[in-house]
């Protein structure tokens, strides 16, 4: 990544941190009370983790690292954020769970680590501030022990393609690179708040470019689907449904995909 791309979104997300922690939308109080902050078809799809290692890249603050902890899994967060990862520790503490969470670029993520895991997880909104799709399949691949998985949930990139506030088509879905580059400011937890650093820089990556790059680091397809729901008001027209804390779109409405999910496997027997 450009250094300038990476050192503008770095300051983006440092800024941000405490109005994350503090919103509405992460609910920290309600982590700590118990609340998961893993989709039912997370723990569906990717199973047992009680006593595997698992590694969440570009963890934020941790509540999804934290949640797959209280499901028994040894786990390890990673980002770039400083701030985020000090909070990220303050929570593992305050709620009693053991993590290891580690300041490091995705980029020098085998480096920083130095070992391999059970369980590869990114969760959602991470892929989209990568600009090089290939690389980082390339060191997702070297991260994960042989016979060991990937496993990702992530925002489909088919609803960029639109504009904000309605469904017309605005953008486009094959970027050919070219980042685009946000300057509004606010934040998807908090709109209203003002911030000092504005400007960051996003890439949309195709669903069959993600696939692609990841089956040419000999990963194995396990899995791939699609979900027509969403966690945030994506569009005016989506509905509200507290039980899940889902956006989706009302009865009769076309459904169309606005999260997917990916499970591979990598060949081979952990020898370690």
């Amino acid at each position: 990544m450009d250094h300038e791309h990476r050192d503008a979104n770095r300051r983006m997300w440092d800024e941000r941190v405490p109005v994350h922690v503090d919103s509405r939308f992460y609910d920290v109080p309600g982590f700590l009370n118990g609340i998961s902050h893993l989709r039912e078809f997370e723990l569906s799809e990717l199973g047992e983790v009680d006593g595997r290692s698992l590694l969440h890249l570009q963890c934020h603050f941790g509540l999804d690292t934290l949640s797959w902890a209280r499901r028994g899994a040894d786990v390890t967060g990673l980002d770039f954020s400083a701030a985020a990862i000090k909070a990220a520790r303050r929570i593992a503490q305050e709620a009693g769970l053991a993590a290891t969470f580690v300041e490091s670029d995705v980029h020098q993520a085998v480096q920083a680590l130095d070992r391999q895991f059970d369980i590869v997880y990114t969760g959602l909104g991470s892929i989209c501030w990568l600009p090089d799709i290939r690389r980082w399949a390339e060191i997702v691949s070297q991260l994960v022990k042989p016979g060991g998985c990937f496993y990702m949930v992530e925002f489909h990139p088919f609803t960029d393609v639109f504009a904000d506030d309605e469904l017309t088509i605005h953008n486009h879905y094959f970027d050919q690179g070219v980042p685009f580059v946000d300057v509004n400011g606010g934040t998807y937890t908090d709109s209203d708040v003002e911030f000092e650093h504005n400007t960051d820089y996003t890439w949309t990556h195709p669903v069959s470019s993600v696939l692609t790059a990841l089956a040419e680091t000999g990963l194995q397809l396990e899995l791939f689907h699609e979900h027509d729901y969403t966690l945030f008001e994506r569009f005016s027209a989506l509905e509200h449904h507290p039980a899940d804390r889902t956006y989706r779109f009302p009865d009769g409405h076309p459904r169309l995909p606005m999260m997917y999910s990916i499970r591979m496997r990598k060949p081979g027997t952990d020898t370690a």
